[in-house]
């Protein structure tokens, strides 16, 4: 473990802090350590900056108007659109459809196909790790159709239990599986190369649909490779706006698929009698898009490009090896969960405090994690747990924030014996 230590205190800092002007400020009198990516992302410069150049400079509305504003708007609003496409490796600009984040993504899927396509008595599998936000809208799809909802389990140690989905695959015909890229509750990434060959093998039927909100922002992720038939990621997770995300849909399954709000831009012809639609990504995309957010989402995407994802993975991934080694070395510091995958997400509890307890303390000294049940709470009853804290980590974090972190769970020991 000590080699993890040395190379995370070695390294010299991925990205120039000072891009990032939260990060400068003190709190408490203290230096912020930002210690809550997974929840959202500090914003560099150049995201903030090309919102601003929007409103200052070109301010108008995207595809309705022939005059030079809407028309440098549109054509920066479709290059992000093909810029996000060729970052996820997906096959067509077209499959890429802007929404208000991941949650509004999967949303988008459960009531536009799952509606569509759902049966009574038809299956949904999730997993026991999953976000609210991929569990939610299943449920009140499947309520609205009859469907079931059935649950992939996890070992105590944070993995899937590939038997376990195995089973679920063969007892039954389930018609969508939706899984997590990475859970947000304990870090575990998934390995959805090994997952989704086994439900195309066992259930060709089903539709795949992936939360990569905390998959995106720290490895590459490609679509094509995958195969799976939707991915949702938000804007904010990826040192975007917030207000703006991706759903990837495949563009066979997109076609197929009714629109699901109505509205302007949606469609193909109105009459008072009836509607046709356009094609997608149009068609889901009914009324003013979120045109500043998905600029600022597309100079987010450039940055991560010019340092590189799997430079921001490896600088992560020694990060949370060093934040591992040292949380370890604290008496009554139990960390969650022990996946042999895990992303930039470290969850723990502490022997005799309540974590939103810890996170005041912690918050004296400039700190900021996350206290609670993360959106996750079959993952917390999973884990036979209310709440945790959460400590997860960026592109810009350093090993300092680690070392402040540690010491302020130290401070907040002692001050509860």
């Amino acid at each position: 473990m000590n080699s993890s230590k040395n190379t995370a205190t070695k390294q010299n800092p991925l990205v120039d802090r000072g891009e990032f002007p939260v990060l400068s400020q003190t709190i408490n009198g203290h230096p912020l350590a930002f210690l809550d990516s997974a929840a959202t992302t500090q914003k560099p410069l150049r995201v903030i900056e090309a919102m601003n150049d929007f409103y200052k400079n070109h301010y108008s509305s995207v595809k309705r108007g022939a005059y030079a504003l809407s028309a440098k708007t549109t054509q920066k609003f479709e290059e992000a659109r093909s810029k996000i496409a060729k970052f996820i490796d997906a096959p067509s600009e077209n499959s890429i459809i802007f929404t208000k984040g991941t949650t509004e993504g999967i949303n988008l899927a459960a009531w536009s196909y799952g509606l569509a396509n759902l049966k009574p008595e038809g299956e949904i599998l999730i997993s026991v790790l999953e976000h609210h936000a991929n569990i939610v809208p299943w449920q009140l799809a499947a309520k609205e159709r009859g469907a079931k909802i059935k649950a992939i389990k996890y070992s105590k140690n944070g993995d899937i239990n590939l038997s376990s989905l195995q089973e679920l695959l063969s007892e039954g015909k389930p018609q969508i599986v939706a899984l997590t890229h990475t859970a947000n509750s304990i870090g575990t990434i998934n390995p959805l190369a090994e997952i989704i060959p086994i439900i195309r093998k066992l259930a060709p039927q089903a539709k795949i649909l992936i939360d990569a909100a905390q998959g995106a922002p720290h490895s590459k992720i490609s679509v094509k490779s995958l195969d799976c038939d939707f991915l949702a990621f938000s804007g904010h997770k990826i040192y975007g706006p917030t207000g703006v995300g991706v759903l990837y849909g495949k563009p066979e399954v997109l076609n197929a698929m009714p629109p699901w709000q109505g509205g302007g831009e949606m469609i193909d012809k109105v009459t008072i009698e009836k509607t046709t639609f356009a094609p997608p990504p149009a068609r889901f995309e009914a009324g003013t898009p979120p045109i500043a957010e998905v600029l600022g989402l597309s100079a987010a995407i450039d940055w991560v490009n010019e340092i590189g994802i799997e430079k921001i993975a490896s600088h992560e991934k020694q990060i949370t090896e060093y934040a591992l080694t040292e949380l370890q070395k604290i008496d009554g510091l139990q960390i969650i969960g022990t996946p042999k995958n895990r992303g930039s997400i470290i969850s723990f509890t502490l022997s005799k405090i309540h974590p939103h307890d810890a996170a005041l303390i912690l918050d004296e000294e400039g700190i900021a994690v996350r206290a609670g049940h993360h959106c996750a709470q079959p993952a917390m009853e999973h884990f036979g747990l209310s709440a945790t804290l959460r400590a997860s980590f960026a592109a810009y974090t350093e090993p300092w924030e680690i070392d402040r972190l540690c010491q302020a769970i130290k401070r907040a020991i002692g001050i509860f014996g």
